[in-house]
C-alpha cells in the first residue's frame, strides 16, 4: 500500500516543535506501507530527504510566525498550487492522508479525489475557520460563508477523519453524522521522555527555586500575558520561583517587552530548541504550564507540549477550560488557573509545595495517564487500524 502524507508543517526530531505528523509516518512505514510526504521549508529550492523508510519531499514554501494575514494567505495557496504539481509527477498512491492546519490543505485531497478518484482521509487539527474568525474576531458575512462552506465541502468529500480531540470529533459529527471520524489525539512519546525523578523532600527551597515552565509556540493564540501576570503576582509575594518561557512565536517580541514593564526578575526567555533540549528543561522543572487565550474554540487544542509534561510525569497548569481542563480534575494530574485569581493558584501551588506526598500523587498520575491513555505506539496502531492497513509485513 502506498500513501502520500501531506502536512505543510511536517516536522522531525532534529527540528523540534509538533512531532506528530514524523511519529504517525513512521508508524505507517513501520508496518510495511510506503509513505511518502509533501511539505514545506523556508528554503529557495525543492529537497528530497529520507526520514528512515519514510520519503520527505520538501517545497519551496517560506513561512513565519511573523507573516501578516495576507502573507500567511498567499504561502497557503502556493503550497496547495506546488503541492498539486509535485503530485502530478509522482506514483499515485492509494490513498491520501492530509493533515490541517492549514485548511487549505484540505483543497488537495478534494482536487486529487476528482481527477485521479484517489480517497484522502482528513486529520484536523484545529477548528478552521472557527478558530481564526474567534482569534481575528472576523466578523464579515459572506466571507465567514465562504470558510464554512469549504470547511464543509472538504469534510463531506473525505473518505474517513481523524480529530485530535473530543471537541473536533462531536463537531464533525454533528455536520456530518454518517461519517467517520476516529478521535486520535496527540500523544505521549513514553519512550523517548523518562519520568521525573525530582527528590523534593531534600531540595532546599530557599536556594533552589520552584520552577514552572512554558514550552510550546508563543503565539498570540497561546495568551502568555497570564504567564507573566503569575510571575508578578509571585514576586509580589516573595515566592522564590523561577518561570522559563522556552519558545519562539509571533507574539514573543512583545511579551519580553511586557516583562520588562512589569520589572519581572524572575521570568527567564529560553531560545526554541529541539526534543532533547525540550526534555532536559522539563527534567528540571517542577511544573509544566499550557496555556491558550479564554476562546471556546481554543478548548478543543491538543497541544504537544501537554502530553510531553505527562510523559515526564509532571504536574501541569492550565488556564483554559475544555477536555484537558476535565482530564486534570479527573485524574488529578495538576491544577488550574484562573486568570482572575493568580493568588489562588500560588496557594495552590503553595499546598503542594508543603505537602509533597500530594505532589507526588500528581506527577504519578500524569506518568500512568501518558502510558495507559496517550502513547504514541497506541497511536499509531489506532491510526492504521482505522486506515483500514493490517499485517503488512506478513
Amino acid at each position: 500500500m502506498r500513501i502520500i502524507y501531506i502536512h505543510q508543517y511536517y516536522l522531525n526530531p532534529e527540528q523540534g516543535g509538533a512531532i506528530r505528523s514524523y511519529h504517525l509516518s513512521q508508524g505507517l512505514a513501520k508496518e510495511g506501507v510506503a509513505v511518502e510526504v509533501i511539505t514545506a521549508h523556508n528554503k529557495k529550492q525543492y529537497m528530497l530527504r529520507k526520514d528512515g523508510k519514510v520519503t520527505v519531499h520538501y517545497l519551496p514554501v517560506p513561512y513565519l510566525s511573523t507573516y501578516s494575514n495576507r502573507q500567511r494567505v498567499l504561502a497557503f495557496y502556493s503550497f496547495f498550487r506546488q503541492a498539486k504539481k509535485l503530485i502530478k509527477e509522482l506514483a499515485k498512491p492509494d490513498l491520501f492522508y492530509i493533515s490541517s492546519t492549514p485548511l487549505t490543505t484540505g483543497w488537495i485531497g478534494v482536487w486529487a479525489k476528482k481527477k485521479y478518484g484517489i480517497p484522502y482521509v482528513f486529520e484536523v487539527r484545529d477548528l478552521w475557520p472557527e478558530a481564526p474568525i474567534q482569534v481575528l474576531k472576523i466578523s464579515n458575512t459572506f466571507l465567514k460563508k465562504v470558510l464554512y462552506d469549504m470547511e464543509a465541502n472538504i469534510y463531506r468529500e473525505a473518505e474517513k477523519i481523524v480529530a485530535l480531540s473530543p471537541g473536533i470529533q462531536n463537531y464533525i459529527k454533528v455536520l456530518f453524522p454518517e461519517k467517520k471520524v476516529a478521535l486520535i489525539p496527540n500523544f505521549a512519546n513514553n519512550e523517548f521522555f523518562t519520568a521525573n525523578q525530582h527528590n523534593l523532600s531534600s531540595r532546599d527551597f530557599d536556594k533552589q527555586p520552584l520552577r514552572i515552565l512554558y514550552a510550546g509556540a508563543v503565539g498570540k493564540v497561546n495568551g502568555l500575558d497570564s504567564f507573566l501576570d503569575l510571575a508578578f503576582a509571585a514576586q509580589s509575594q516573595g515566592k522564590n520561583w523561577r518561570f522559563e518561557l522556552m519558545g519562539s512565536g509571533n507574539a514573543l517580541s512583545k511579551l519580553k517587552k511586557y516583562a520588562l514593564d512589569l520589572k519581572l526578575s524572575n521570568v527567564f526567555f529560553l531560545p526554541f530548541g529541539d526534543k532533547d533540549a525540550v526534555k532536559t528543561k522539563l527534567g528540571k522543572a517542577d511544573f509544566a504550564y499550557i496555556s491558550f487565550l479564554p476562546l471556546e474554540v481554543l478548548e478543543n487544542s491538543s497541544p504537544n507540549k501537554f502530553f510531553d509534561a505527562l510523559a515526564m510525569g509532571l504536574p501541569v497548569i492550565v488556564n483554559f477550560k475544555g477536555w484537558i481542563y476535565d482530564l486534570i480534575e479527573k485524574e488529578k494530574i495538576g491544577l488550574f488557573h484562573p486568570m482572575e485569581d493568580h493568588e489562588l493558584l500560588i496557594e495552590n501551588i503553595e499546598h503542594l509545595r508543603k505537602n509533597l506526598d500530594q505532589y507526588y500523587y500528581m506527577s504519578r498520575n500524569s506518568r500512568r495517564i501518558a502510558e495507559t491513555k496517550f502513547d504514541k505506539n497506541t497511536a499509531q496502531e489506532k491510526l492504521y487500524a482505522f486506515l483500514g492497513i493490517k499485517n503488512l509485513n506478513g
